[in-house]
């Protein structure tokens, strides 16, 4: 089995390689740290690890895919370093722009590496460089080279925060040959659902092991006392004013861009003071975005353009297209209405409790798949609105736009849905020290 894996995988790596390698010079920033991707680390990295077997303090090793998993496992970070003083924790992860994320939060005794590619030696490398006592995989990213090498050096595996769509379980039970013997070996897992748990049980993890534990997302999702951007400041520059209604469009998917931009001038008939700032989901998509938006008129800024040397006229804008990483809860705070993206046009949709962790209204398109037990908590409650096309969708928002009271309501009642599903980063923290010790 392993031998069929391993040529098929090289045979994947080198068809879909041109592709990756497009995807990340788009992203920028790709160059930093590449030779990490197959276990070439520079001396700070060595340094840090060597000081590390040398003061005799084992190794944590803590994945997240990409920044919506970044926000988590630093949550989880926080939490299992006073309880676990005596291990140097190391934090991986597979995007660029996740790595931004980490550059700029970690604390700098804490050391960034990017995921290793899923290939016998380069894995070996890596285990021999970083010698983990343990692994903490944060959701999913569950890679047969890595896994089956930690299993054979005894080192403990975890995944935390873990979910499981059925569409991905028939996947995973697919290959069942593979991952079963796998999986069986997880030391603990810590799931956000019931329905989760019964889907990884069924799919060869222990039921020992599984835990529900619930959604640390919630946890991940309080404000933090750091330095944030100045939104209110950025929007006066650019000539917006002070008593604008902000409509903040998060984590944005192609089409989703163009039917926003289509119903603004309509929005904007019945409230004068709207202006929309539109987050894309991938920055390198911002062009494609913007091109949207001058097809039809609408006059923007990006914000890679906003400088102070460059004046605008107060109401010359109508929508600010955030071209950047690791900006959008800034946003969200000054909103008076949010759209969920990745929910009209696309499936899986996006985060919804960033917005409600911080009181505000929201809508989403019918694709939750990703988040249908957090988004059905959030409807439930009336704390959201979940309309089913962009026709349905321009008339929520016109609805809202025009309701103080309703969306004050509805803020409230989406932070009141937060604040009861607190408590799972303890609970996952209580679970690993348990099984880790």
């Amino acid at each position: 089995m392993r031998v069929a894996y391993n040529i098929l995988f090289v045979l994947f790596f080198w068809l879909s390689a041109p592709w990756y390698f497009l995807k990340m010079w788009r992203r920028g920033d790709w160059r930093a740290g590449f030779g990490q991707r197959f276990a070439l680390y520079g001396p700070e990295i060595k340094a840090t690890l060597i000081k590390a077997i040398l003061g005799q303090r084992p190794v944590i090793w803590l994945h997240a895919v990409s920044v919506g998993e970044v926000g988590v496992c630093l949550q989880l970070l926080r939490a299992l370093e006073p309880g676990l003083p005596a291990f140097q924790f190391v934090v991986s992860t597979t995007t660029s722009t996740g790595m931004g994320e980490l550059r700029r939060r970690l604390p700098p005794h804490i050391q960034p590496i990017y995921y290793p590619a899923d290939f016998p030696g380069v894995v070996r490398r890596t285990l021999n460089t970083i010698r983990p006592r343990a692994i903490i995989l944060v959701e999913a990213e569950l890679w047969p080279n890595l896994l089956w090498q930690a299993q054979n050096r005894a080192i403990p595996l975890f995944l935390v925060n873990a979910r499981l769509s059925e569409r991905s379980s028939k996947n995973y039970g697919r290959f069942s040959l593979l991952f079963r013997p796998i999986f069986s070996k997880f030391r603990a897992v810590g799931c956000q659902q019931a329905d989760d748990a019964e889907r990884l049980i069924a799919l060869g993890f222990s039921a020992e092991a599984v835990r529900t534990v619930g959604n640390m997302k919630f946890d991940a999702a309080q404000p933090e006392a750091r330095p944030g951007l100045d939104v209110p400041g950025l929007l006066r520059q650019i000539g917006v004013h002070p008593n604008a209604k902000l409509l903040v469009a998060g984590s944005t998917h192609a089409g989703e861009e163009a039917f926003l931009a289509e119903m603004l001038p309509r929005l904007r008939r019945r409230v004068p003071e709207l202006f929309l700032i539109l987050v894309p989901r991938h920055f390198e998509r911002a062009k494609e975005a913007g091109q949207e938006l001058a097809a039809r008129g609408i006059p923007f800024v990006y914000r890679s353009d906003i400088t102070g040397e460059k004046p605008f006229a107060p109401g010359q804008l109508q929508c600010l297209l955030v071209n950047s990483t690791g900006e959008l809860k800034f946003f969200y705070e000054q909103a008076a209405l949010v759209f969920v993206g990745k929910s009209l046009t696309a499936e899986g949709g996006q985060n919804p409790i960033e917005p409600a962790a911080l009181g505000k209204a929201m809508v989403f398109g019918p694709n939750m798949q990703n988040f249908k037990a957090v988004a059905g908590a959030f409807l439930a409650e009336r704390a959201a609105l979940q309309v089913q096309d962009a026709a349905g969708l321009e008339q929520a928002l016109a609805e809202l736009l025009g309701d103080d009271r309703r969306r004050s309501e509805m803020g409230a009642r989406a932070l009141e849905v937060v604040r009861q599903n607190l408590g799972a980063t303890t609970r996952t923290v209580r679970l690993i020290t348990e099984r880790l010790n």
